[in-house]
């Protein structure tokens, strides 16, 4: 490394990719790429990549979820609940991977404003949080509903049925209903991630000022102990996962159906066996009523279309539910220890509380822990319902609109719309559509949309090879929007930290790594990485996870692993908060984890103190 880098990432107007990724910015709307016109501006900024909603490479129609909450985040920050000091969250796309940076406070006068609108609109919704979680999740079921009940046509017709021109035309046709299909898909996802962050930054929020006033009342108390004591939530994420924790414990009691889960075979005939037992009929019907809404989870994060679901997928939770059967035969518990969770929460509570002197000390200390009780659940409760519900829903209805694209020989494969953006979905229905109404023998550009896919595959094929930069960009001398920290983890010393991994390419050995002390305990064991999400089923009993981000909808693997290690996420990360809840030691927000650490390396994970040791 010269001289001239050390101590910085590269600039992000400078920076190269691969050259197999030639051509990757068409993929993008072009006001996420970084542009001559804001030079400036983004020259002075910090950005970095964002593994925790972007693990992975984006395919273009994916990146609508990026979009969607670029927008809802910031505005609840900035125009809506009237956050001082914060601002939004800026985002731009580098060789398929998403890269963002907190925009630097406001000025003093606008702060000023923010603050006298702040505490209005904020402390009610701490104060009225349980009422205000049954009317969401009201209205989000409704829009996930109109979304599912959407009719989206499944062919354009050699001819109009008679009944749709006579006695009275119809008036508006398939052509048409194909393209506001589309149209009423992309504004209900946008609508569905505006609901999304109703609430979401005030759980991160009353974590911070919870930690605050710890950190003020109980000077040195570590990460850990704060973690401990808001842990313990029964929370929507994790029913997925007890659900086939009480679908196995069922099974358990039956011989027959047991030994038919245990069994070789695919679900399907896993399933095709069961129904030939009047056991077996039993634990199906209990098996199918799970679904409803449970198995819509992602099979991993939720934020990309190749994941599948549980429910398009019963593989993977008969697999987990195989799983379990074993842990069960071998006497091991598989559901995870609440009442121990909750135990300790309580007696690290009151053993804190005991030490707090005065009466303005402990109301201080009452009130933001009880806030932080009651919005803490939303974090995880909102994630199943948007991030692996909703979005299982919206793909299902996205692939109709791929299948009608296959039969008119526009694509090949009905996954191929999502090698396109949103903004150029729509030139390809209005095309599809027009053909179509033209009459027959009419020439269509499918093979420039089918070329378009094969290169676009092939670049996010290449891009699934290269390991990204973690930061581009000058790094801040302080790092201090709470969000950054708080969720991402980004902190001052973790940004210190990635530069020691971008200067280690040079040669120098690291062997030890910090990140967030998220989750307590100390644990030793073999490491493996897991860079791609269908890995996850190569990891083994006893082994530590390290990773990106890990996803609450990974529950059934917690009861195997002894530890996590992730590259990005803090204290209120999905990764801490799931960890937590599972009891299991955890260091997050690395930032070099998956690149510094290899698969089979002997590693310490010590989640009190934050450190990971490469033994």
């Amino acid at each position: 490394m010269s001289s001239d880098t050390v101590g910085r990432f590269p600039d992000p107007h400078e920076f190269q990719v691969p050259s197999e990724l030639a051509g990757w910015e068409e993929m993008y709307p072009s006001h996420q790429l970084f542009s001559a016109d804001r030079e400036e501006w983004e020259k002075n900024q910090f950005w970095f990549q964002d593994k925790i909603h972007a693990p992975e490479a984006i395919p273009p129609l994916d990146h609508i979820f990026q979009e969607a909450w670029q927008i809802s985040l910031s505005q609840y920050t900035t125009r809506v609940f009237c956050i001082p000091p914060a601002q939004g969250i800026a985002q731009r796309m580098v060789g398929c991977y998403l890269y963002i940076c907190a925009i630097a406070p406001p000025p003093d006068e606008v702060q000023g404003a923010k603050a006298e609108r702040f505490g209005a609109r904020v402390f009610p919704v701490f104060q009225n949080y349980d009422a205000l979680w049954e009317k969401w999740l009201v209205k989000f079921k409704a829009l996930g509903e109109e979304m599912d009940n959407l009719k989206i046509p499944n062919e354009l017709p050699e001819f109009i049925p008679e009944e749709e021109v006579l006695p009275v035309p119809k008036g508006c046709y398939v052509s048409y209903d194909l393209m506001e299909g589309f149209d009423k898909l992309v504004n209900m996802m946008f609508k569905g991630w505006q609901y999304h962050f109703e609430m979401l930054n005030l759980s991160y929020l009353a974590y911070l000022m919870f930690t605050d006033v710890a950190r003020n009342l109980f000077p040195g108390i570590s990460e850990s102990s704060i973690g401990k004591m808001v842990a313990g939530a029964n929370v929507a994420m994790f029913r997925p996962e007890e659900e086939l924790c009480q679908l196995a414990r069922l099974a358990h009691s039956q011989n027959g159906v047991a030994d038919i889960l245990k069994g070789e075979g695919s679900a399907n005939e896993k399933i095709d066996q069961l129904g030939e037992l009047a056991e077996g009929k039993s634990w199906l019907e209990q098996f199918h009523n799970a679904k409803e809404p449970w198995f819509y989870v992602s099979c991993g994060s939720g934020w990309y279309h190749h994941e599948g679901s549980w429910v398009t997928n019963l593989e993977i939770p008969l697999g987990y539910i195989k799983g379990y059967l074993e842990q069960l035969d071998n006497g091991e518990t598989i559901e995870r220890s609440l009442e121990k969770i909750e135990k300790d929460r309580d007696e690290i509570i009151a053993e804190y509380r005991g030490l707090i002197k005065t009466d303005e000390d402990k109301k201080t200390f009452d009130d933001t822990y009880n806030n932080i009780r009651s919005i803490y659940r939303y974090a995880e409760d909102h994630l199943f319902w948007v991030e692996h519900w909703f979005h299982t829903i919206w793909y299902a209805k996205i692939r109709e609109i791929g299948a009608v694209l296959v039969k008119m020989n526009m694509l090949d494969n009905i996954d191929d719309i999502f090698m396109f953006n949103r903004y150029e979905i729509p030139e390809l229905l209005t095309e599809t559509s027009t053909g179509w109404a033209l009459g027959v023998d009419i020439p269509m550009r499918s093979a420039h949309y089918k070329a378009t896919v094969d290169k676009r595959r092939k670049i996010l094929d290449a891009a699934t090879e290269w390991n990204a930069q973690p930061a581009l960009g000058i790094p801040p001398e302080e790092v201090a929007e709470p969000f950054t920290v708080m969720l991402w983890g980004i902190t001052t010393d973790r940004v210190q930290g990635w530069l020691k991994g971008v200067d280690a390419a040079s040669g120098d050995e690291i062997s030890e790594i910090s990140g967030f002390a998220s989750s307590a305990g100390v644990v030793e064991g073999p490491a493996r990485v897991l860079k791609r999400l269908k890995e996850i089923v190569d990891i083994q009993p006893g082994e530590i996870l390290v990773c990106a981000s890990t996803n609450p909808s990974w529950a059934p693997i917690f009861t195997k692993i002894k530890g996590a290690v992730t590259d990005i996420g803090g204290l209120t990360s999905h990764a801490a908060i799931v960890c937590r809840e599972y009891g299991i030691p955890s260091v997050t927000g690395t930032g070099i984890a998956t690149t510094t650490i290899k698969t089979g390396d002997r590693v310490r994970v010590d989640g009190d103190t934050g450190e990971v040791t490469l033994l």
